[in-house]
């Protein structure tokens, strides 16, 4: 991947290459301008001596001269702005005296006329409009700038994306190392399980040490699937939180009030959707442990399903310490915490497995300081056909 300082490298210099350009060109225009002024100076003399010239004058050159204007549009006037000659104007095909009126009246206001004296008693005016030539020459920086902003955007675009992938690669190369780590102790763990159960078959113990080495397996299995597409097939979501609460419950300190609250269905199909059962049970138990973290290990839980119209919602409320209005989205990106220990993933991948995996939502649905939050999960619910 292209390294993000170089492509700031190739914004700055396409910066300064728009700037550079918009400058040269100004003063190209400029000067182009002054040159056509200075052409319509010629012409109106041109003009002038054509009309003063008698039959043994040669008028060759002022017509030449004349002649030689077809890119810029000229209007003469007489001493009451009437239009008396035009070149290079293309006409309307009615309203044509209307037309000129309010040109000479634009004109006028932007521009000093070249004053044409025929005669003591004559006087005519000249106008003129730039080029088409001129015109564009002006228009070509705009033009240009749009054209590097469209590149820088892209380019921008482009680093964030990539920066955006660069994270992504690193959360998920993390995920399955942390998978494959925990393999090997998760292997042992079975074999002395296996020894514990033949020496002592009767003990109480033993079906909870299995529950939690399985549970172990799960977390692996979890944790190897992030960064691959998930299988998703139809699912009970009712039984994944049940599952969730009830695992949750035993685990959690004596302090911690958690409870578990589930609407009625409208249909035996009501809490149905199409989810992978794994992923959704693991987003369940990181929001009961991130509310267990803002309570201090002391407090009170409530999880509450319920339907409502074509979605699933799950409310996860706690009476931990709140969340500020402004870090409601915060909370969900890679590495934010509020603990001395802990990566801060996990909201981050709660998040991508109900908006990517399930396009769900999850977010903040309310939050006091210091009384507590509540996170709202919505899925789409599904009836399987």
């Amino acid at each position: 991947m292209r390294s993000p300082i170089v492509s700031w490298i190739i914004v700055l210099f396409a910066l300064l290459f728009v700037g550079a350009s918009a400058w040269f060109t100004h003063r190209l225009s400029r000067q182009f301008a002054e040159i056509e002024q200075q052409r319509m100076e010629i012409w109106a003399e041109a003009t002038r001596q054509l009309v003063l010239a008698d039959e043994n004058t040669d008028i060759s050159l002022y017509s030449s001269i004349i002649e030689a204007n077809t890119t810029i549009p000229v209007y003469m006037t007489d001493a009451d702005y009437h239009v008396i000659l035009t070149r290079n104007v293309e006409e309307p095909k009615q309203d044509v005296e209307a037309f000129y009126e309010r040109k000479i009246a634009r004109l006028r206001d932007s521009q000093t006329p070249i004053e044409v004296r025929v005669s003591p008693e004559i006087t005519q005016y000249i106008f003129y409009e730039q080029s088409n030539l001129l015109r564009q020459l002006r228009l070509f920086p705009w033009v240009q700038m749009a054209v590097v902003l469209s590149f820088m955007a892209l380019i921008i675009t482009y680093i964030i994306t990539s920066y955006r992938n660069e994270q992504n690669r690193v959360w998920v190369g993390l995920s399955k190392e942390t998978a494959h780590q925990l393999g090997t102790p998760i292997s042992s763990l079975n074999g002395w399980l296996e020894l514990l159960n033949s020496r002592y078959p009767n003990d109480e113990l033993l079906p909870d040490i299995a529950a939690d080495v399985n549970r172990l397996q799960l977390v692996a299995e979890r944790f190897s699937r992030i960064g691959s597409a998930p299988t998703l097939v139809m699912t009970d979501i009712r039984r994944v939180v049940e599952d969730s609460y009830a695992y949750m419950r035993t685990r959690v300190s004596q302090k911690v009030e958690l409870a578990l609250k589930i609407d009625e269905p409208s249909s035996p199909e009501a809490y149905t959707t199409m989810a992978d059962a794994p992923l959704m049970a693991w987003v369940v138990e990181n929001l009961i442990k991130n509310s267990v973290d803002a309570m201090n290990g002391r407090g009170w839980i409530e999880l509450h399903l319920q339907q409502s119209g074509t979605s699933i919602i799950l409310d996860v409320t706690d009476t931990g310490r709140g969340i500020e209005r402004k870090r409601y989205k915060q909370v969900f990106r890679p590495g934010y915490t509020t603990k001395t220990r802990g990566w801060g993933l996990g909201l981050s991948l709660c998040k991508r497995i109900v908006e990517e995996y399930h396009r769900g939502q999850i977010f903040v649905h309310q939050s006091v300081v210091s009384k507590g939050t509540t996170f709202r999960v919505i899925l789409k619910h599904t009836i399987d056909r």
